[in-house]
């Protein structure tokens, strides 16, 4: 026991020393360098997103949100580097992506921050029997499908590094197969106008638990390739107690900030630059205990008076998160994503077995698990459409699996292919589940007019 809390606390003390090399480290390159580069690929990612985002949405009925996913892959080595890799190196050095790294954390967070100010904490303790059923099916279900096709892929040359044990490797195609894409799920519910409904907040909820338990488990592993046992305990001891802490105090300490908006009829700077402050320390302590900075932003967001409070918040915030900031993180994942490397029939059939065992084991069974906890048949499918996406969170594990010498750059590639599968599927099959109708009898329109009132 004195072994693991004194490995936790190394793991806390090093948390600010270098880790270095930096990820292809500059040795040329001056401040103004990365100043001009930044500015440059700001723009050209803006342009991207806003053209591919419109054409997803005229011609594939596709959100907002996927094709900034897919504009982030265009913008990366699988189709700009591949038809021009010396115009992609141009505007996207090597030696840039930290900078783009940290712009990227900052979009993601915020707008985590953002989601979490919405969620409906009345429709949560109504539907916490559901959401915990679902949550738990969501990560039950991909674990014993990962038990069972992880002996398989091993006997694969490539996916796999040689030499991972077999429990291992099972844990992480089990946090792989479990995760659901918080970010993009939360942006899909917003943008499809369920962010005030009871479907919304029980989806938001279980993702967000599927999603700290596949942080988790990736801890656990990464704990066992040599950062040592305290990595994990440090990540899920912190994040439990962290969690506890803002659940149960962190309403009661932060309510003087509404009242003091609410008071004055506005949000003042100072209130706003305590308010980001706040924000800034909740994400730096879940991405510094091994976590990630999302659920910090999330966490302290959930916490946040309600009321003017939020309205002010998001007038002078989201803006500026969505358009200009969230992009980055988008197209960050997509340069470190490469889609080529699935290049023959036996490849393929494999990548197409991983997406049916993925589907099956979040679609599947999250609709069974809403069923069995009451929910009716129209709801549990549409709850389960949702958690089937997959997004940009499923690039950053496996990208950190990748880095860590856990898994190859052929299975990188098949779980690529399987996160962008079921992320574009989301949306077509929850219109076609639930939205449809929804709209139909007019329940989506009443949730468009009450977001339209706020």
């Amino acid at each position: 026991m004195n072994e693991l809390l004194t490995g936790a606390w190394h793991a806390l003390t090093d948390v600010l020393n270098p880790h270095g090399p930096a990820v292809h480290a500059a040795k040329t390159y001056a401040p103004g360098d990365f100043s001009i580069h930044f500015f440059l690929q700001l723009a050209i990612i803006l342009l991207a997103c806003r053209v591919v985002g419109w054409a997803g949405q005229k011609f594939l009925k596709q959100p907002q949100v996927v094709g900034e996913m897919i504009a982030g892959v265009v913008l990366g080595p699988s189709l700009l580097g591949l038809f021009f890799p010396d115009l992609q190196l141009a505007i996207f050095p090597k030696e840039t992506r930290n900078v783009l790294y940290a712009g990227a954390q900052l979009g993601v967070g915020l707008y985590m921050f953002m989601v979490g100010l919405t969620l409906r904490l009345d429709h949560f303790q109504s539907k916490a029997k559901s959401a915990a059923g679902v949550s738990a099916a969501g990560i039950a279900a991909p674990f014993l499908l990962a038990a069972l096709i992880t002996p398989f892929l091993l006997t694969v040359p490539g996916l796999f590094t040689p030499g991972i044990s077999q429990a291992n490797a099972t844990l992480f195609m089990g946090a792989c197969i479990a995760l659901t894409a918080f970010p993009m799920l939360a942006r899909i519910i917003n943008e499809r106008g369920l962010a005030n409904s009871a479907l919304g907040t029980l989806s938001l909820t279980a993702g967000a638990f599927d999603d700290a338990a596949s942080w988790c488990v990736l801890a656990l592993v990464l704990a066992t390739f040599g950062a040592g046992a305290g990595v994990a305990v440090l990540a899920i001891g912190g994040a439990v107690l962290y969690t506890g802490f803002m659940l149960l105090f962190g309403r009661r300490l932060l309510a003087p900030l509404g009242r003091i908006v609410e008071a004055r009829g506005e949000m003042t700077s100072g209130v706003l630059a305590v308010t980001m402050m706040l924000f800034c320390m909740s994400a730096f302590f879940m991405d510094a205990i091994g976590i990630h900075a999302i659920f910090g932003g999330f966490l302290m967001g959930v916490c946040m008076p309600r009321g003017l409070f939020v309205e002010e918040l998001k007038r002078k915030v989201e803006p500026l998160a969505v358009v200009l900031l969230l992009p980055m993180f988008f197209t960050y994942s997509g340069l470190n994503t490469r889609m080529d490397m699935v290049n023959s029939p036996s490849l393929l059939l494999i990548a197409l077995g991983i997406l049916a065992v993925s589907v099956l084991a979040k679609f599947g069974a999250c609709w069974a698990a809403a069923r069995v906890a009451g929910e009716d048949n129209r709801t549990a499918l549409g709850i389960g459409a949702l958690m089937n996406s997959r997004g940009l969170m499923e690039l950053i594990i496996i990208n950190i699996g990748l880095q860590k010498g856990i898994i190859g750059p052929t299975l990188f590639s098949m779980l690529v292919l399987m996160a962008i599968i079921t992320t574009v599927m989301a949306t077509p099959l929850f219109e076609a589940v639930y939205g449809r109708k929804a709209r139909a009898s007019g329940e989506l329109d009443a949730i468009d007019g009450q977001l339209a009132t706020v």
